[in-house]
């Protein structure tokens, strides 16, 4: 998937935040690309993100609620200003329809800031009140399965839903998934560096903390956080690392139902299926099974005060946002400040929009659609969709690694892919959600408890292959391997990141790529292991697979020596497939675009050749800074690489680059051993 994190401000914004503060009626029209972010006194053949984006940081400062500020950022933000409007109209409406009137009570409600302080940690008393009355660890299971139900999955012990066979990627069936941490990953639990030393030492007080705010004395809050702390130490020491999961082979464990107790018999799993109540099944992934064992063990070793302390600590982590502004600061003190670096928390109308636009998103997203994308938008991206496509096939026609059995493969594989564009066929129904006017906790229950049963729901069906599994106002997009799609919701295709009225060179470079990056997804070193039908099957020759494997060693080395910050160098095993991805996306929409354009005779604009208008349209999706403190999370968790890289590295593997600026041998930016997979 080509994750871009984002939350945002408005294109060329001045420095002042006063203006995001108000609801949008439109969106703001921003050019694909801009000029005004470029610093032309930056050689393109030394530093072509800086030659593209030097002064994108000048007119679009990090706003103090966040850690991370790009073009992706600025248009989520303008997105849910927008949003912020429609859920405005939508709770002061007199006539309203049924969607209308789900996501303008809920935001209504969330917005009651009045009513939320009042109630202080209330919405949680009755789960407190359940965790203190468990007479042994057997009755944890029926706790935690209770919590899972109301949405607190994978953050409470492990996560239980569906999930594509791997062998049968039409089927649909149980998986357990490892989780139950409160740090953003396993490694900083085993690290032994400084920095990862200080984080443990820090988490360990804002644990401390939030018992206190639960009205625990000092000295037990401090006892019951290092309870915390062992627990989530030995479950983060038998769960797989963010490289190992990128092999699906490391997460494909598929045992009958009964073997739950063999894996993990302290655990109750009769209990905690009763109250999930899931439909009939015979068997169930279980993606990390040592995991589970460990969390047997732990349940067999460790005494329930302590397992009591821990349950305690994952319900007030997983609802602080829920509650009042002691839990919501402190929250935010460790997580937003100190992780992330970000200088306050962000405004109550964007958590609002946001929790609407996750809960109740096909309600949301539906009126966005119909207001901000239009058919000629498909339309033109579904076009150009088309024509990479096209461009990809005729480079694995041509490719002269590849043996021709493995070609056709390729091939059927690329043929079956199907394009997602704007927006679901069908909308989700939401009529059996109750959303109730002044009950915002009871609201996100209800709501919560809607989508982890229509998850959960779909254990031993066929899988519905026209869902979706992102909401249509997301600047984002994904490719899904099971899937064998390419999605791109309408929060994407929009200015500066696409406007079919531009010049196509500055559109094939910026969304151009990207369809080419996720297209890519399917043929990287995870996706190429699914064949055309989402199955995890071999389909390559020994020999082919090993010419892959050469290639994308390649970009690996290439990505190992660029460093992120200090002396932390890019973690090019996890950033491989999106590495891959950029190059060969950026490779497959500058051929799509060359093609297209073929026999048109084509001039500069604003002094730039169509050639140099690709590259440039290119980089300015990345345009924007991090803060350092949220450099040293992503090192961790990001399998991206950072932006600057996603935009050098790119370009550096490309000759057609080059002659694009008219680059010489030994410039940074012409690899002397430039890499190409696709």
């Amino acid at each position: 998937m080509r994750l871009r994190w984002m939350f945002l401000a408005t294109a060329l914004a001045s420095p002042s935040l006063i203006a995001q503060d108000k609801p949008l009626t439109a969106l703001p029209f921003t050019p694909v690309l801009d000029t005004r972010f470029m610093d032309k006194t930056a050689d393109p053949c030394v530093d072509f993100y800086k030659y593209s984006c030097g002064n994108w940081n000048k007119l679009n400062p990090i706003p103090p609620d966040q850690s991370r500020w790009d073009v992706y950022s600025k248009l989520t933000n303008d997105n849910f200003r927008f949003l912020w409007g429609i859920l405005e109209d939508a709770a002061a409406a007199r006539s309203r329809t049924p969607n209308e009137q789900k996501i303008g009570d809920f935001f209504h409600a969330c917005m009651d800031e009045k009513a939320i302080e009042s109630g202080g940690a209330d919405p949680i008393r009755p789960a407190l009140d359940r965790i203190a009355a468990l007479t042994s660890n057997r009755d944890i299971a029926g706790f935690v399965a209770e919590e899972h139900v109301k949405g607190n999955t994978h953050t409470m012990l492990f996560g239980f839903g569906s999930g594509q066979d791997y062998d049968n990627s039409s089927h649909q069936i149980a998986f357990a998934e490892a989780g139950g941490l409160g740090l953003p990953d396993r490694d900083y639990y085993t690290k032994t560096d400084a920095k990862s030393v200080e984080t443990r030492t820090r988490y360990m007080a804002h644990v401390e903390k939030m018992f206190e705010l639960l009205s625990e004395p000092a000295g037990q809050a401090k006892t019951d956080a290092a309870a915390v702390m062992q627990i989530e130490t030995a479950l983060a020491t038998a769960s797989l690392t963010r490289v190992e999961k990128r092999d699906p082979y490391n997460l494909k464990h598929k045992l009958p139902r009964a073997q739950l107790s063999t894996i993990a018999p302290a655990f109750d799993w009769d209990a905690y299926l009763k109250v999930l109540n899931p439909p009939s099944f015979a068997e169930v992934n279980v993606t990390e099974p040592k995991f589970f064992s460990t969390l047997s063990d732990e349940l067999t070793q460790v005494s329930l005060a302590k397992w009591q302390a821990y349950l305690r600590w994952h319900l007030v982590h997983a609802e602080a946002t829920y509650l009042s502004s002691p839990f919501l600061n402190e929250n935010f003190a460790f997580y937003g400040n100190y992780l992330r670096g970000a200088k306050e928390p962000p405004p109550r109308w964007k958590k609002c929009t946001s929790l609407v636009d996750h809960s109740l998103d096909d309600a949301l997203g539906q009126v966005f659609v119909e207001r901000t994308f239009s058919p000629a938008t498909k339309q033109d991206a579904l076009r150009m969709t088309e024509q990479i496509e096209a461009a990809m096939e005729s480079e694995i026609r041509n490719l002269n690694w590849m043996s021709e059995p493995t070609k056709q493969k390729a091939l059927e594989k690329l043929h079956a892919i199907v394009n997602k564009i704007g927006y679901p066929d069908h909308w989700r129904d939401y009529s059996s959600v109750v959303i109730k006017p002044g009950d915002f906790v009871g609201n996100v229950y209800r709501a919560q408890e809607f989508e982890f049963r229509r998850d959960l729901n779909k254990i031993g069906k066929p899988v519905d292959r026209t869902e979706w599994f992102i909401p249509a106002p997301t600047v984002n997009a994904y490719y899904d391997p099971q899937m064998n799609d390419i999605n791109f919701p309408a929060g994407v295709l929009e200015p500066p990141l696409f406007d079919s009225k531009e010049d196509d060179a500055t559109n094939y470079g910026n969304t151009g790529a990207t369809i080419g990056h996720e297209l890519t997804h399917g043929f990287d070193d995870e996706g190429r292991q699914f064949d055309a039908q989402g199955n995890l099957k071999d389909w390559w020759t020994d020999a082919d697979a090993k010419a892959f494997e050469d290639r994308v060693n390649c970009v690996r080395d290439q990505y190992a020596q660029y460093t992120i910050i200090d002396d932390i160098k890019i973690n090019s095993k996890l950033t491989l497939g999106e590495d891959v991805a950029d190059i060969g996306g950026t490779l497959l929409a500058y051929l799509a675009w060359k093609h297209a354009e073929e026999g048109k005779e084509l001039k500069p604009i604003e002094d730039l050749t169509p050639d140099q208008r690709f590259f440039v349209g290119m980089a300015q999706w990345a345009c924007g800074d991090e803060r350092p403190e949220a450099k040293r999370v992503s090192a961790i968790t990001d399998p991206h690489s950072p932006n600057e890289y996603r935009i050098n590295g790119v370009v550096s593997d490309l000759p057609q680059f080059g002659e694009a600026f008219a680059c010489k041998a030994g410039q940074p930016m012409v690899s002397e051993k430039a890499c190409r997979v696709w």
